[in-house]
Protein backbone atom coordinates (compact mmCIF):
# COMPACT_ATOMS: atom_id res chain seq x y z
CA UNK A 1 0.00 0.00 0.00
CA UNK A 2 1.22 3.46 -0.52
CA UNK A 3 0.06 5.24 1.98
CA UNK A 4 0.76 8.54 3.59
CA UNK A 5 2.97 6.56 5.98
CA UNK A 6 4.73 4.88 3.16
CA UNK A 7 5.71 7.98 1.11
CA UNK A 8 7.62 9.11 4.16
CA UNK A 9 9.73 5.99 4.76
CA UNK A 10 13.32 6.11 4.64
CA UNK A 11 16.38 3.64 5.00
CA UNK A 12 15.71 0.02 6.35
CA UNK A 13 12.14 0.81 6.39
CA UNK A 14 12.35 2.97 8.88
CA UNK A 15 10.81 6.62 8.74
CA UNK A 16 12.88 10.17 8.41
CA UNK A 17 12.99 10.69 11.83
CA UNK A 18 13.95 7.26 13.14
CA UNK A 19 17.07 7.26 10.31
CA UNK A 20 18.19 10.40 11.73
CA UNK A 21 18.39 9.23 15.13
CA UNK A 22 20.41 5.80 14.14
CA UNK A 23 22.95 8.31 12.06
CA UNK A 24 23.64 10.15 15.36
CA UNK A 25 24.10 7.42 17.03
CA UNK A 26 26.60 6.41 14.29
CA UNK A 27 28.55 9.46 14.67
CA UNK A 28 28.78 9.37 18.06
CA UNK A 29 30.49 5.96 18.25
CA UNK A 30 32.43 6.41 15.95
CA UNK A 31 33.74 9.67 17.64
CA UNK A 32 34.23 7.69 20.60
CA UNK A 33 36.43 4.68 18.72
CA UNK A 34 38.74 7.95 17.53
CA UNK A 35 38.83 9.11 21.28
CA UNK A 36 40.12 5.44 22.91
CA UNK A 37 42.41 5.50 20.05
CA UNK A 38 44.02 8.68 21.36
CA UNK A 39 43.83 7.76 24.57
CA UNK A 40 45.64 4.52 24.26
CA UNK A 41 49.08 3.62 25.75
CA UNK A 42 52.52 3.75 23.45
CA UNK A 43 52.62 -0.25 23.65
CA UNK A 44 48.90 -0.23 22.37
CA UNK A 45 48.78 2.45 19.67
CA UNK A 46 52.15 0.84 18.33
CA UNK A 47 50.38 -2.15 17.49
CA UNK A 48 47.89 -1.14 16.17
CA UNK A 49 50.00 1.21 13.54
CA UNK A 50 52.76 -2.10 13.13
CA UNK A 51 49.62 -3.88 12.29
CA UNK A 52 47.99 -1.55 9.48
CA UNK A 53 51.96 -0.37 8.31
CA UNK A 54 54.92 -2.87 9.36
CA UNK A 55 57.78 0.13 8.93
CA UNK A 56 61.39 -1.52 7.71
CA UNK A 57 64.03 -1.74 10.84
CA UNK A 58 66.46 0.45 10.11
CA UNK A 59 69.89 -1.13 9.75
CA UNK A 60 72.63 -0.26 12.23
CA UNK A 61 76.29 -0.65 10.69
CA UNK A 62 78.32 -3.31 12.46
CA UNK A 63 80.84 -2.47 15.26
CA UNK A 64 84.69 -2.22 13.95
CA UNK A 65 86.51 -5.19 15.48
CA UNK A 66 89.86 -3.47 14.65
CA UNK A 67 89.17 -0.38 17.20
CA UNK A 68 89.21 -0.63 21.09
CA UNK A 69 86.75 0.80 23.38
CA UNK A 70 89.27 3.37 24.44
CA UNK A 71 89.70 3.94 20.63
CA UNK A 72 93.27 2.51 20.58
CA UNK A 73 93.59 0.87 16.96
CA UNK A 74 94.05 -2.90 17.35
CA UNK A 75 96.97 -4.52 15.78
CA UNK A 76 97.63 -8.26 14.95
CA UNK A 77 101.05 -7.97 16.61
CA UNK A 78 101.67 -8.47 20.33
CA UNK A 79 102.26 -5.55 21.99
CA UNK A 80 106.34 -4.76 22.33
CA UNK A 81 107.79 -4.63 26.12
CA UNK A 82 110.79 -3.17 26.64
CA UNK A 83 112.99 -5.98 27.33
CA UNK A 84 114.87 -5.22 30.83
CA UNK A 85 118.54 -5.99 30.15
CA UNK A 86 120.38 -9.04 31.70
CA UNK A 87 122.85 -8.72 34.26
CA UNK A 88 125.73 -9.74 33.79
CA UNK A 89 128.54 -10.78 36.39
CA UNK A 90 131.90 -9.66 35.78
CA UNK A 91 134.36 -11.86 36.04
CA UNK A 92 137.04 -10.79 38.64
CA UNK A 93 140.49 -10.27 36.89
CA UNK A 94 142.88 -12.68 37.61
CA UNK A 95 146.03 -11.50 38.75
CA UNK A 96 149.10 -13.28 38.08
CA UNK A 97 151.85 -14.43 40.47
CA UNK A 98 155.30 -12.59 39.86
CA UNK A 99 156.37 -15.84 38.20
CA UNK A 100 153.91 -16.26 35.74
CA UNK A 101 154.19 -12.81 34.70
CA UNK A 102 157.63 -13.23 33.34
CA UNK A 103 156.41 -16.26 31.22
CA UNK A 104 153.59 -14.10 30.31
CA UNK A 105 155.96 -11.47 29.14
CA UNK A 106 158.19 -13.83 27.46
CA UNK A 107 154.98 -15.10 25.28
CA UNK A 108 153.83 -11.82 23.79
CA UNK A 109 157.24 -12.18 21.23
CA UNK A 110 155.43 -15.04 19.64
CA UNK A 111 158.05 -17.87 20.44
CA UNK A 112 158.09 -20.64 18.33
CA UNK A 113 156.03 -19.67 15.71
CA UNK A 114 155.90 -17.27 12.39
CA UNK A 115 155.17 -14.30 14.36
CA UNK A 116 158.22 -14.45 16.12
CA UNK A 117 160.97 -11.56 16.93
CA UNK A 118 163.73 -12.65 14.51
CA UNK A 119 166.99 -12.21 16.41
CA UNK A 120 169.45 -9.05 15.68
CA UNK A 121 171.95 -7.48 18.13
CA UNK A 122 171.45 -4.33 16.75
CA UNK A 123 167.76 -4.15 15.82
CA UNK A 124 165.04 -3.33 18.72
CA UNK A 125 161.44 -4.34 19.34
CA UNK A 126 159.15 -2.18 21.43
CA UNK A 127 162.48 -0.58 22.47
CA UNK A 128 164.48 -3.44 23.95
CA UNK A 129 167.15 -5.06 21.78
CA UNK A 130 166.43 -8.41 20.28
CA UNK A 131 168.84 -10.78 21.33
CA UNK A 132 169.07 -12.94 24.07
CA UNK A 133 169.99 -10.52 26.97
CA UNK A 134 167.09 -7.83 25.74
CA UNK A 135 164.81 -10.59 25.22
CA UNK A 136 164.97 -11.47 29.05
CA UNK A 137 165.35 -8.04 30.08
CA UNK A 138 161.98 -7.57 28.47
CA UNK A 139 160.29 -10.48 30.14
CA UNK A 140 161.76 -9.24 33.44
CA UNK A 141 160.56 -5.80 33.47
CA UNK A 142 163.79 -4.13 33.26
CA UNK A 143 164.65 -1.04 31.79
CA UNK A 144 164.79 -1.07 27.96
CA UNK A 145 167.07 -1.63 25.82
CA UNK A 146 168.31 -4.50 28.32
CA UNK A 147 170.95 -5.25 29.86
CA UNK A 148 173.56 -7.13 28.58
CA UNK A 149 174.40 -11.60 29.49
CA UNK A 150 177.19 -10.36 32.07
CA UNK A 151 175.14 -7.32 33.06
CA UNK A 152 172.10 -9.69 33.90
CA UNK A 153 174.75 -11.24 36.13
CA UNK A 154 174.94 -8.70 38.90
CA UNK A 155 173.82 -8.66 41.97
CA UNK A 156 171.55 -5.86 41.08
CA UNK A 157 169.54 -8.68 39.16
CA UNK A 158 170.36 -12.11 39.90
CA UNK A 159 171.54 -14.67 42.36
CA UNK A 160 173.43 -17.44 41.92
CA UNK A 161 171.24 -21.21 42.83
CA UNK A 162 171.24 -24.42 42.08
CA UNK A 163 170.09 -26.28 38.93
CA UNK A 164 167.66 -28.36 41.00
CA UNK A 165 166.55 -25.16 42.64
CA UNK A 166 165.10 -23.69 39.05
CA UNK A 167 161.82 -22.36 39.70
CA UNK A 168 159.58 -20.89 36.92
CA UNK A 169 160.81 -17.78 35.66
CA UNK A 170 164.68 -18.52 36.67
CA UNK A 171 167.34 -18.15 34.01
CA UNK A 172 170.01 -20.05 33.04
CA UNK A 173 172.95 -18.30 31.99
CA UNK A 174 176.42 -18.55 30.25
CA UNK A 175 178.51 -15.22 30.96
CA UNK A 176 181.81 -16.64 29.70
CA UNK A 177 183.48 -15.90 26.86
CA UNK A 178 182.22 -12.96 23.88
CA UNK A 179 179.11 -11.94 22.59
CA UNK A 180 179.02 -14.24 20.05
CA UNK A 181 179.27 -17.33 22.65
CA UNK A 182 177.36 -15.91 25.96
CA UNK A 183 173.60 -17.02 26.18
CA UNK A 184 170.61 -16.86 28.52
CA UNK A 185 167.51 -18.80 28.70
CA UNK A 186 164.51 -18.55 30.83
CA UNK A 187 163.18 -21.50 32.68
CA UNK A 188 159.96 -22.75 33.25
CA UNK A 189 159.16 -26.34 33.70
CA UNK A 190 160.93 -29.52 33.94
CA UNK A 191 160.35 -32.09 31.12
CA UNK A 192 160.37 -34.85 33.19
CA UNK A 193 160.68 -36.42 36.00
CA UNK A 194 164.00 -37.74 35.76
CA UNK A 195 165.37 -33.61 35.30
CA UNK A 196 167.01 -34.26 32.24
CA UNK A 197 165.84 -31.66 30.23
CA UNK A 198 163.38 -28.40 30.74
CA UNK A 199 161.34 -26.09 28.90
CA UNK A 200 162.38 -22.69 28.51
CA UNK A 201 162.10 -19.70 26.22
CA UNK A 202 164.65 -17.73 24.70
CA UNK A 203 165.99 -15.36 21.76
CA UNK A 204 168.26 -17.84 19.73
CA UNK A 205 170.38 -16.80 16.86
CA UNK A 206 169.53 -17.13 13.26
CA UNK A 207 165.72 -18.02 14.32
CA UNK A 208 164.41 -15.61 17.10
CA UNK A 209 162.09 -16.23 19.91
CA UNK A 210 161.82 -19.72 20.29
CA UNK A 211 160.44 -22.20 23.17
CA UNK A 212 161.81 -25.82 23.25
CA UNK A 213 163.60 -28.50 25.20
CA UNK A 214 166.91 -27.78 26.70
CA UNK A 215 169.77 -29.27 28.91
CA UNK A 216 172.12 -26.08 29.17
CA UNK A 217 173.86 -26.40 32.70
CA UNK A 218 173.00 -30.29 33.08
CA UNK A 219 175.94 -31.72 32.70
CA UNK A 220 178.94 -31.69 34.57
CA UNK A 221 181.64 -29.61 34.06
CA UNK A 222 178.85 -26.76 32.12
CA UNK A 223 179.50 -23.22 31.51
CA UNK A 224 176.03 -22.77 32.22
CA UNK A 225 174.83 -21.45 35.79
CA UNK A 226 171.60 -20.61 36.95
CA UNK A 227 170.30 -17.66 38.61
CA UNK A 228 167.04 -16.39 40.30
CA UNK A 229 166.13 -12.68 39.59
CA UNK A 230 166.21 -10.66 42.85
CA UNK A 231 162.58 -9.56 41.79
CA UNK A 232 161.54 -12.98 42.05
CA UNK A 233 163.61 -14.18 44.87
CA UNK A 234 160.52 -14.13 47.43
CA UNK A 235 157.98 -15.68 45.37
Amino acid sequence: MNGKHSRNKGLFGLSRRANGALAGIAVVGVAAATVHLADSPPETAGQSVAAVKSIPQQRTSEPDTSVKADGERASAEPKRTSAKPKRTVAEPKRTLDKRSEVIARAKTWNPHSEDRVPYSQTRYHEGYRTDCSGFVSMALGLPKPGENTVGLTSSRFTERIKMSELKKGDLVMDAEGSNTTRHVVIFEKWANSAHTSYWAYEQRGRYGTDYRTRDYGLSSGSEYKAYRPTKLSDA
